[in-house]
């Protein structure tokens, strides 16, 4: 078994991101796609639409620059929370 040293795995680089209502979304070189919720990240859940549509990709995450938001994709694949991030209560 051959085990890899590369700090930013071909495979893991993300190709796109993106945010709805509820998510955070991930599309990764090999084609899996990651989807966290949006309230683990209290800068996005909390930025306006076109803040969370300013999204750059990196070698090895995503930066939103407008809330200075940078998610790993090993964090996200380990399930990774923001400090402080809270569970939305449910209406009722």
């Amino acid at each position: 078994m051959t085990i890899s040293h590369d700090p930013y795995p071909e495979a893991e680089r993300p190709v796109e991101a993106w945010c709805d209502l509820h998510e955070v979304h991930v599309r990764l070189a090999d084609g899996r796609q990651i989807s966290t919720p949006l309230w683990w990240y209290p800068r996005l859940l909390n930025a306006t639409p076109a803040q969370r549509n300013n999204v750059h990709l990196m070698l090895a995450g995503v930066h939103w620059p407008d809330v200075d938001e940078d998610l790993s994709i090993r964090g996200m694949l380990a399930g990774w929370k923001a400090p402080g991030a809270k569970v939305p209560e449910k209406a009722a």
